[in-house]
Formats: structure tokens, C-alpha cells, sequence
């Protein structure tokens, strides 16, 4: 990245973006982009009434024009998945979750090594979980329109403004990602953005696809007994299957509240299913028998799999250790000049107190890499002061 990226003239080619609609053209610019330093991604998706992401256009940026390459033409993909292995070509995104779940559904690859400008902006003190607007103006001056942000992204053709849209939204990332590439390093942060990068990779892949361990994202159910925890387990994993293989939405199977309602009222027929709180008729006829099913195994089930245990709240007890170990937190993060969520998170405290055994702590591993030698040793050193503290009174 020794050529500084001319945004501007970037910016002058979205008016007439590169289309891509063939497997050669793919190839060609494919085979084109392998020797860059960078490219700049992003992605237009659709996922109202599906589970899964309808890709709508892939943008792509490099030193020259911005691209959109239409999925909906596209058949052979190979040449992306060889872009994205690539490990001298940094791809740049912004906010990038959404946009790496998409490419592992797609391509079941994902771009490396990665660089995404809004984790980039956090530890630059300009903003936590800025969007793509106001770091543009932030960063570059200039004013961007949201008007397209809830476009159909499947109509064909895209109107001109849809196109103009998607090409900005790549336009200025080379740019950038350059300028803060350099105040990074300047400030001996660059490894740790790296860091964060790679976790946000190595968590993208969905861990549980089966949905065996959602049950545990309901914080509230931490009191039910073993018998009501396996049905709640076991019908979330049935909801993840079923939305999965009928590609819908899981609240189109059943809402969380309607789920936690099931469990709790623990009806036994469908007449009694049917008067569950939000569920539809459409539901009981469809599905009331498996989840009628799925109660009368409970028991059995939750002896065979105990369900592991949903972790309850902490207790009131830790509210003054935690204001304490947030004020520690603030104060580093505003010593450094970094956004303070992007250097500790509520739930990083939350497992640092979990990990007492027989009255010791541990660092746990969101506290592991930079963060342990900036703010994790600290913590806990902290932490065991106002322990012995407590117990003294």
C-alpha cells in the first residue's frame, strides 16, 4: 500500500460501475485483482422471509473502478474462492459480519486476511461501531446519501441511483483502509486490529448449526428444571433444523417468546397448544403434534443429554466490583484514545467473574491476546483487591 488510493477518482467511476454477469468476465478480473495489495468488498443481500441471505450484488473496489458483479448471473465462483485465499491480497470491508456470513454461505470460503474499517475506526478513538456514513465524512469530508439502504437489491435492472449507491459503497474503502493502516501502526496498534479481525473469522462459521446450544441465549430460563430445559433445548434444535430445510425465518416456526410459553404452560394436547400465547392455528396444524412430541420425551431426553445449565445472573453483590472494574476500563481505553467498548465489553467482565474456583480468577479467553497485557492483568489484579476487600467487611 506504498501508492496512496486517489478516492476521488474512485468516487467519479460510480457513476458507471463495471458490471459483472459472466463466469469469463469473472475470471478475467478475478486473475486481474490476485496481484494487488487490496481490494475493497461489500455486499447487497436480501433476508426478509428466508433463514438464509438472497445475495443481490457483490461490489468490489480496487486502484482503478468499482465493480458490481451480479450473483444473479454468476454460476462458477471458483475464481473468488482463489481471490479469497489469496494471502498477499488484504480485503477491506466495513461492519463485515453480515457480509462474511454471506460469503461462507455462498462460497464457503472467507476473505484473508481481512481488514474491517469499522473495528479500525474504534481503536482510532473515532467511534464505536461507527457506520459507513459518518466515517466517510469523519475521515474524508464528504457527505454520503442513505437513500438506498432498504432497495430491492433482486430487481433487475438496478435503477442508476441503486448503482451509484453500491459503487460508493466500496469507493472509498482503499482509501481508507491506507490512512488507517498508517495511524495504526503509528500508534503500535496495528496487531491488535489483525487480532480482532481474526476473531470476527473464526467466528463467522456457524458452531452450531444443528442448533443444539441455542436453548442457552435464553438468560431468563436459567430456573427451569432439567425436564423443562431439555424440551426447551430440544425444540430450539427442531426450530434451527425445521427453519433451516424450509428456509424461512425462525420466528415463521416459532418466536422465542412462544417457545419459552410452550415450555412453560406444558400442554398436552393440541387443543391446549392452541391457546399458547402468539402461537397461529396455521402452527399447531402443522407442527403441534412434533412439539407435543417433544414434551412427552422430555424427561426421558433430559435423562439420556442433561441439558448443561443455562448460567444465571450474577448476583447484586458484584454491582459495586463491576462499576469499579468498568471505571479501571474507561480509564485505559481514554489513556489509549480508543473507543472504551472496543477494549472491554460487559460480557468480558461477566466471564471474568465466572472463572472463580476455590476463590481464584482467571483471565478467560476474551481477555487473552492484546487485551491481557493492556487491560486484562490489570483487571484482575483489580478484581482480587476488591474481593479481599469484600470479604473483610
Amino acid at each position: 500500500m506504498t501508492e496512496p488510493y486517489n478516492w476521488k477518482a474512485l468516487e467519479s467511476t460510480a457513476d458507471q460501475p463495471v458490471w459483472i454477469t459472466d463466469d469469463e468476465t469473472l475470471a478475467h478480473y478475478c486473475q486481474q485483482w490476485q496481484s494487488l495489495p487490496l481490494i475493497a468488498l461489500d455486499t447487497e443481500f436480501i433476508r426478509v422471509d428466508s433463514f438464509y441471505p438472497i445475495p443481490g450484488l457483490i461490489q468490489v473496489a480496487d486502484d482503478k473502478a468499482c465493480y458490481l458483479i451480479d450473483p444473479l448471473q454468476i454460476e462458477d465462483y471458483a475464481p473468488m474462492v482463489q481471490l479469497f485465499r489469496n494471502p498477499n491480497l488484504l480485503k477491506v470491508l466495513h461492519a463485515g459480519n453480515e457480509d462474511l456470513e454471506l460469503f461462507f454461505y455462498m462460497f464457503g470460503e472467507l476473505p484473508k486476511p481481512f481488514f474491517d474499517t469499522q473495528i479500525a475506526a474504534g481503536f482510532l478513538g473515532w467511534g464505536f461501531s461507527m457506520g459507513y456514513q459518518r466515517l466517510v465524512e469523519h475521515a474524508l469530508g464528504v457527505q454520503l446519501d442513505k437513500g438506498e439502504t432498504t432497495s430491492d437489491w433482486l430487481q433487475r435492472p438496478l435503477t442508476e441511483s441503486q448503482e451509484r449507491y453500491a459503487a460508493l459503497d466500496v469507493a472509498y474503502l482503499p482509501a481508507l483502509c491506507q490512512q488507517q493502516v498508517a495511524e495504526l501502526e503509528q500508534r503500535g496498534m496495528y496487531s491488535w486490529m489483525q487480532e480482532e479481525a481474526q476473531q470476527l473469522l473464526d467466528q463467522t462459521p456457524d458452531t452450531d448449526p444443528d442448533g443444539v446450544r441455542y436453548y442457552q441465549r435464553f438468560s431468563q430460563a436459567w430456573k427451569l428444571p432439567p425436564e423443562k430445559m431439555a424440551a426447551l433445548r430440544d425444540l430450539s434444535a427442531w426450530r434451527e433444523r425445521i427453519s433451516r430445510q424450509r428456509d424461512v425465518p425462525r420466528n415463521r416456526v416459532l418466536r422465542n417468546q412462544t417457545l419459552l410459553e410452550i415450555v412453560n404452560n406444558w400442554p398436552a394436547t393440541t387443543q391446549a397448544l392452541s391457546r399458547v400465547k402468539d402461537i397461529r392455528s396455521s402452527q399447531v396444524r402443522q407442527d403441534g403434534e412434533v412439539i407435543l412430541g417433544y414434551l412427552k420425551m422430555a424427561a426421558q431426553s433430559a435423562l439420556a443429554k442433561p441439558p448443561a445449565p443455562i448460567q444465571r445472573p450474577l448476583s447484586y453483590k458484584w454491582n459495586k466490583p463491576l462499576k469499579a472494574l468498568k471505571a479501571l476500563s474507561r480509564a485505559k481505553a481514554e489513556e489509549l484514545d480508543i473507543a472504551p467498548e472496543v477494549l472491554l465489553r460487559k460480557k468480558d467482565l461477566d466471564a471474568l467473574i465466572r472463572t472463580e474456583k476455590d476463590g481464584q480468577y482467571s483471565l478467560p479467553p476474551s481477555l487473552s491476546g492484546w487485551r491481557k497485557e493492556v487491560i486484562g492483568e490489570a483487571l484482575l489484579s483489580e478484581l482480587k483487591v476488591l474481593v479481599n476487600k469484600a470479604e473483610m467487611l
